[in-house]
Order: C-alpha cells, then structure tokens, then sequence
C-alpha cells in the first residue's frame, strides 16, 4: 500500500475517507490533522457549534424514538419465540419423563413418538432460526443501519478523552 501511494505521489495520512466507519485515530493516520482543525483537517468539513460526548450521544440516540421502535421490534417477535420454544422443549421432556409409554409407542417401524418430537426439535430450532432472520431483515435491519449512520454522524467529530 505504501509504494501505491508514493507512485501516486499521495500520502496517507493526507486521505479523505467519507467512510463514517473510518476513525482516523484508531488507525494511527491523521492524528496531526485530527487535533486542532475541527473535521480533522479537512477544508471542506463544515465544524461543529457544541462537541457532545460519545456518551451523550448514545444515550440520546438510545432515547429516541426510532431506536425505541426498533427495541420494540426486536421484543415483540424474541419473547414470544423464546417463551412458544421453551415451552416445547419443555413439554418434550415432560412427556419423555411421565409418559414412557406414549413416548415409546411405534410410528413406523422401529421409529417411535419420541424419536420424531426429538427429531421435531431440531426441524423447530431450524424453522426459528429462518424466522428470526427473516423477521429481522424485514421488520429492523434498515431501521437499525439508518440509527447506526446517524450515530456514526453525529461521533464522527468526538474526541474521546
């Protein structure tokens, strides 16, 4: 990477990264500029009238309202599957305790009733899994990416002390 940017003719230091996952002092590069200009150094940042706190910025993010919606989100579809799952787990091993013979009763062969809920088990864990990704992809991931980009925003000029 070094030699790429001496044929450029660039340092790397001197980059400009618009990526709001970049932190400049995390990497080592761009701590001079970072210090005394606001926008690290670069001509074109527009600084900033208060500087907040890493801390106070995810707090106020945490209160507010589209990060609320997506705690909700992730509740309202996570207790229920975990309480509906939980429940059949719970039932399987009931009945494998208090009905030995329900639980030992042939279905196909030498396939019997037990056999099937404990295979049952694994398809559920399976189709809970589908439908916890699904959910999230549908119902919260662009909400939590769009929270994400504003936090990275707003962190973006934090120093942390």
């Amino acid at each position: 990477m070094e030699q790429v940017d001496k044929q450029e003719g660039r340092d790397a230091s001197a980059m400009a990264v618009d990526d709001p996952w970049y932190d400049a002092t995390a990497s080592g590069r761009g701590e001079e500029a970072a210090v005394g200009a606001p926008g690290g150094g670069r001509p074109d940042a527009v600084p900033r009238q208060r500087v907040h706190s890493a801390a106070e910025i995810y707090l106020e993010v945490q209160r507010s309202p589209a990060f609320q919606e997506v705690r909700r989100r992730y509740r309202r579809f996570v207790f229920p599957a975990t309480l509906a799952f939980l429940l059949w787990y719970l039932a399987y091993v009931v009945a494998a305790t208090a009905a030995p013979g329900l639980m030992g009763r042939p279905v196909a062969g030498a396939v019997n009733v037990a056999m099937v809920a404990g295979l049952a088990q694994f398809l559920t864990t399976f189709l809970l899994t589908w439908a916890y990704a699904r959910h999230a992809r549908l119902r919260r991931d662009r909400a939590a990416l769009e929270l994400r980009w504003d936090t990275q925003e707003m962190t973006r000029g934090v120093v942390q002390p």
